[in-house]
């Protein structure tokens, strides 16, 4: 029987957070988990994925991301099919539409107004209506230890990213596409025709949760995510 190769696990945080959002999962695949901070492994998706994946020991990795995390997900599952056993995305829109006025418009809010007005105006209304006041604190904590320059430069590289729907239709492993049951971006239709174009994709909804699922609902991902582990490994 051939024996199957080591299984990695490879999380990219979302904006505008940082690794350590994936505390909860931390002991998933002790001593073969990887939580990299991308904002300075580079200018664009693509630099991130690339310098992401050499954090990675393992031959085969289930890459977990989360917004534009999900998208240097499936940057890695394009260049780097070989690598990625499967996928799980988490609020990810994996087709981009330019903003061009929404990308100004939170560089100028950090600029003019600071880290806390942008919190305030851009991401903190991303949670779930009845998330705890812990949670929201714990994540706002994690975004004012950001430089303003770092934020400003993931916001970059989020508004300058490819679409990957094609990626998403053509990746030949498992596609878990997870959507709190509140999210606003992109929210559970588009969550929901992701699944549905991917060859080998999955809805999972988790109720009263917003865009931040690995905060707001960590056991249930922890639930999901060992589900993938082990269809990785026939259990």
């Amino acid at each position: 029987m051939t024996r199957k190769p080591k299984l990695g696990l490879l999380f990219l945080h979302a904006l505008p957070l940082d690794g350590s959002m994936w505390a909860g999962q931390s002991n998933l695949l002790p001593n073969s988990t990887y939580m990299p901070t991308l904002y300075r492994l580079g200018n664009s998706i693509e630099a991130w994925a690339a310098a992401a994946l050499t954090y990675a020991r393992e031959e085969r990795l289930v890459v977990v991301g989360c917004s534009v995390g999900g998208s240097c997900a499936l940057e890695i599952a394009a260049a780097h099919p070989e690598r990625v056993a499967a996928l799980v995305l988490i609020g990810t829109k994996a087709n981009r539409r330019p903003d061009p006025q929404l990308h100004a418009s939170v560089l100028e809010t950090i600029e003019k107004q600071g880290l806390e007005a942008a919190w305030k105006t851009f991401w903190e209304p991303l949670f779930a209506k009845s998330a705890r006041t812990s949670v929201t604190n714990a994540a706002r904590d994690i975004f004012l230890r950001q430089s303003a320059h770092d934020v400003a430069n993931g916001i970059t590289v989020f508004h300058t990213r490819p679409s990957y729907g094609q990626t998403l239709s053509t990746f030949s492993g498992p596609v878990t596409i997870v959507s709190g049951g509140e999210d606003i971006a992109p929210g559970l239709k588009v969550s929901a025709e992701q699944a549905n174009c991917a060859r080998e994709g999955t809805l999972i909804t988790v109720p009263d949760c917003g865009h931040y699922v690995p905060l707001e609902k960590p056991e249930r991902l922890n639930e999901i995510l060992r589900d993938v582990i082990s269809a990785q490994y026939g259990f």
